[in-house]
């Protein structure tokens, strides 16, 4: 039987400052991860967008790799899903699925291509 492994990587744009809270050995960032894609249908193509709910923990000590989650910032994030049900107050039963981040770094605009190499010739006397 194959081993199925739960985990996904995304890159987007952040999309607030997140919401930090503190507690005493660890804190939690949330935030929400504006993604996209392209998709064609015939001649036509149009861009598809989607706000993905993220959730980061880290000891208190490490806590300041939250500071590069702030609005706009185009992070990488690789994690987990993590299904969550609640009922409210009414008795209604909801249920989401929660992505959360082993970590999360930031994305370069665009992949740096190194600079050709020069060739370098010699001429022989004859």
């Amino acid at each position: 039987m194959k081993k199925i492994e739960n985990n996904f990587v995304v890159t987007g744009f952040v999309g607030k400052d997140a919401e930090i809270r503190q507690f005493s050995t660890a804190s939690v960032a949330r935030f929400s991860l504006a993604v996209g894609r392209t998709e064609k249908n015939g001649e036509e193509t149009t861009r598809t967008s989607a706000f993905m709910n993220i959730e980061a923990w880290r000891k208190n000590e490490n806590a300041a790799s939250f500071d590069k989650l702030t609005k706009g910032a185009m992070i990488t994030v690789e994690g987990y899903f993590k299904p969550e049900e609640w009922q409210d107050n009414e008795g209604v039963k909801h249920n989401r699925v929660l992505l959360v981040a082993n970590k999360f770094y930031e994305t370069p605009e665009k992949e740096e291509t190194p600079a050709p190499e020069e060739k370098k010739t010699t001429k022989k006397g004859k």
